[in-house]
C-alpha cells in the first residue's frame, strides 16, 4: 500500500507547475535559500526524485500535501538555519516525523516541507537506564532495535506509529497501566528552538518541561528524545472477534472483565467494526510476560467466538499483529470517556451502524471503526503536571473513531459525521452518569477543528505564555498542527 502511495503523488508532483504566483516564487527562493546554507550532512528534495516522495509520503495519502521542496537537516545546527530561512520571509512548512498523523495539514504543507528521516539514532545507556530515540523513527524502528536486547520504552501500540508526533501529544501504551503514559517517561527533550538555539530540556526547565509533555511542535522542533527503559521478556495476546449475534454476550462479559480486573500488566482494546451492514466486535489482549496468571481471561476466552487466535512470543510481533488498514483517505475522531458500561457499548454499537449505514452512501468501500481504550484508575498518576492532559485527577479513557475511504468528495460528510458521532457518545456518557464536561478528548486522536479549549482546558493560557517567551515571532505557528 505504501507503495502505491508513493507512486500517486509522484505522478502528482512531476505534473504540477509551482511558479505560478508571487507566493510560489517565495516558497522556491526559500528551498533554494536553505540549499545554499545548510551542511553537507543534509539535503533538499525536488518533485520528482524517490527522496522527495519518500519524505512526504503519509500513512494515508489524505493527510499528504505537494511542497515546493523537502529538506531533511542531518545536524542540530542545519535545523536551526532551515528556521532562520523560513522566518526571513514567513514560508509556511511542515515538520514529519514518522506521518502517521491523519489530520491534513498538521505534518504537510504546500511550502518547505522538513523531513526528520536523518534524525534515526538509537542509543541505550545502561548507567542510566534511559534510551536515546531519533524524532525520525517509528516505534516499529525502535522495538525492533531494543527487544533483542531484552529492553522496552513505553511507545506506540500500533505497527508504523511514528515517536515524535506520538510522545509529543502525550503517548497511550500497552505498558500505560504500568508505567503512565509516554510522556511520563520521558527524562530529557533534545530541542532546537525557533531562534536556533539548542536547548536539552529536562525537569529542572519548568516551562518548557510542562509545554513540550502534550504541547507538541509549538515550541521548536524536538530531534531526539530520552526516555526511561525497562526490561522486556516474551509476551502474551489474544485476539478474539465476534459476529454480531455473538456480539452482545461478549460485549456484557468484557464489560464486567475491566469492571473487576485490575491487573496492571494487562491491557486491552475493544473495536466496533462496521461491515455490510453489521457491527462486528472485536478484543484485543495483551499481558505482559510469557504467560497470564491463570484464569484471568477465562470468562473472555471461553465466550463463543466467530475467531481466536493466541500470541506466545517477542514483543515486536504482537505489535505486528495490531493495525489498521490504510485507506486512501483516512480520520480520527476522539471520544472521551471514563468507563465502558453496557449502556456505553450499546451506544458505541448504535452510533457505529448508524454511521456506516449513512457513510456508505458516499462510498462503498467505506471501513468505520469505533475503539474503546479502557486503562487502570490510576493510569495517570505516574506522571507530574503536563500540557496534556489537562486534569490528571480525572483519568480520562481515550475512545476514538475511525473512517477510512477512497472518494476525496466525500471529506466533509466523514468529518462533520465523526464530529456528531462524537457528541452524541459524549451526550450518551453523561446520560450513563459520567462527568464529561470537562474530559479532555485525546490530542492525537481529535479531528482538526477541535477546539484547543476542549483539549487543554485550563492549560491553553499558560502554554499560550510559555510559546510566546520561546516564540516571539510565532515563528512555529507558520507549521500544521495545533496552534497556541
Amino acid at each position: 500500500m505504501q507503495g502505491l502511495l508513493i507512486f500517486g503523488l509522484g505522478n502528482l508532483a512531476a505534473g504540477y507547475t509551482y511558479a505560478q504566483s508571487p507566493l510560489a516564487d517565495g516558497y522556491s527562493a526559500t528551498c533554494k535559500r536553505i540549499a545554499m546554507s545548510i551542511s553537507p550532512a543534509s539535503q533538499v528534495f525536488y518533485p520528482g526524485s524517490e527522496k522527495f516522495n519518500a519524505d512526504i509520503a503519509h500513512w494515508a495519502n489524505s493527510s499528504s500535501d505537494l511542497p515546493m521542496c523537502t529538506v531533511e537537516p542531518g545536524t542540530l545546527r542545519d535545523v536551526g538555519l532551515i528556521l532562520q530561512q523560513i522566518s526571513l520571509v514567513r514560508v509556511p512548512f511542515a515538520v514529519k516525523g514518522g506521518g502517521h498523523t491523519t489530520n491534513p495539514g498538521f505534518s504537510s504543507t504546500p511550502g518547505v516541507h522538513i523531513s526528520m528521516s536523518r534524525f534515526n539514532d538509537i542509543v541505550i545507556r545502561e548507567d542510566s537506564e534511559t534510551v536515546e530515540i531519533g524524532a525520525g523513527l517509528t516505534w516499529t524502528d525502535v522495538y525492533a532495535y531494543l527487544i533483542p536486547k531484552g529492553i522496552n520504552v513505553v511507545g506506540g501500540r500500533l505497527k508504523g506509529v511514528g515517536v515524535a508526533g506520538y510522545t509529543l501529544g502525550g503517548g497511550y501504551s500497552w505498558k500505560t497501566n504500568q508505567f503512565g503514559l509516554t510522556i511520563d517517561t520521558v527524562t530529557e527533550f533534545e530541542l532546537v528552538t525557533p531562534s536556533g538555539e539548542v536547548k536539552m530540556v529536562t525537569e529542572k526547565d519548568k516551562e518548557l518541561w510542562f509545554a513540550l509533555r502534550g504541547g507538541f511542535n509549538n515550541y521548536g522542533i524536538v530531534t531526539k528524545f530520552t526516555l526511561k527503559s525497562h526490561k522486556q521478556t516474551d509476551v502474551w495476546g489474544a485476539l478474539l472477534d465476534f459476529a454480531e449475534d455473538l456480539a452482545d454476550v461478549a460485549q456484557a462479559t468484557f464489560a464486567k472483565f475491566l469492571a473487576q480486573q485490575h491487573d496492571h500488566k494487562a491491557a486491552q482494546l475493544g473495536e466496533f467494526v462496521y461491515s455490510n451492514g453489521s457491527v462486528l466486535f472485536g478484543i484485543s489482549l495483551f499481558y505482559d510476560a510469557p504467560e497470564p496468571p491463570e484464569g484471568l481471561y477465562d470468562d473472555l476466552l471461553s465466550l463463543p467466538a466467530t475467531s481466536k487466535s493466541i500470541f506466545k512470543g517477542a514483543f515486536p510481533e504482537f505489535i505486528s499483529s495490531q493495525f489498521l488498514p490504510t485507506y486512501e483517505r483516512v480520520y480520527f475522531n476522539g471520544v472521551p470517556m471514563l468507563h465502558y458500561t453496557e449502556p456505553i457499548m450499546k451506544a458505541f454499537v448504535n452510533e457505529t451502524k448508524f454511521w456506516g449505514d449513512m457513510l456508505s452512501k458516499y462510498d462503498k468501500n467505506i471501513l468505520v471503526v469505533y475503539s474503546l481504550d479502557p486503562f487502570e484508575p490510576d493510569f495517570l498518576t505516574h506522571g507530574g503536571l503536563s500540557a496534556y492532559p489537562p486534569d490528571r485527577s480525572l483519568a480520562v479513557l481515550p475512545s476514538s473513531i475511525y473512517c477510512g475511504w477512497t472518494n476525496n468528495s466525500a471529506d466533509k460528510y466523514m468529518a462533520d459525521a465523526m464530529r456528531r458521532s462524537a457528541a452524541s457518545l459524549v451526550a450518551a456518557g453523561i446520560q450513563d452518569g459520567q462527568d464529561l464536561d470537562k474530559a479532555a478528548p485525546y490530542v492525537n486522536y481529535a479531528l482538526f477543528g477541535t477546539p484547543l479549549e476542549k483539549m487543554y482546558g485550563q492549560h491553553l493560557e499558560r502554554l499560550r505564555e510559555i510559546r510566546k517567551m520561546y516564540d516571539p515571532e510565532d515563528i512555529m505557528g507558520l507549521a500544521g498542527g495545533w496552534k497556541f
